[in-house]
């Protein structure tokens, strides 16, 4: 069978999560793991990396990430070896992620960031760097708006 023919229409069984993926495309998958693909291996492999998600202690957590990413180093895959030292270089700042679990609220961070990308929108027309830097600043800074008129001048 070409491989053409086997690949066909099994993009976004391959993008899907298996919880997520129809029944047709279950089927789909069922053929393609009859072939040894590398894009069925990388979908394998990232599928297996969920299970490091699932871990409580930071200790165990990094001994499946260690191994994961010893079995996708063996891999002929580059992409996914990209991936692997990847996470293997970030290795103590992802496995504070266990530590820290419960004790930090990101919603100041997101929040944050929300804010910046609302500000850097309405600075769409902006045509220089430092123009919408400056939105920033005031934005941020809760710094008065130039455009009101004050008694006084604000550098």
């Amino acid at each position: 069978m070409q491989l053409k023919t086997i690949l066909k229409g099994a993009r976004w069984t391959l993008l899907k999560r298996p919880e997520n993926r129809t029944r047709k495309q279950d089927t789909k998958f069922a053929d393609l793991i009859r072939y040894n693909l590398r894009s069925v291996r990388a979908h394998l492999m990232r599928e297996d990396f969920q299970q490091f998600w699932d871990h409580r202690s930071s200790l165990i957590a990094g001994l499946f990430l260690d191994r994961w990413c010893a079995r996708v180093m063996r891999s002929n895959l580059e992409p996914m070896k990209k991936s692997a030292r990847s996470l293997l270089a970030h290795r103590t700042l992802i496995l504070n992620w266990f530590k820290a679990c419960s004790q930090v609220s990101m919603g100041a961070t997101e929040g944050m960031n929300n804010k910046l990308k609302v500000i850097t929108r309405r600075a769409f027309g902006f045509r220089t760097y430092p123009a919408v830097e400056v939105a920033l600043y005031h934005a941020l800074g809760d710094l008065p708006d130039p455009a009101t008129k004050f008694a006084h001048r604000f550098c």
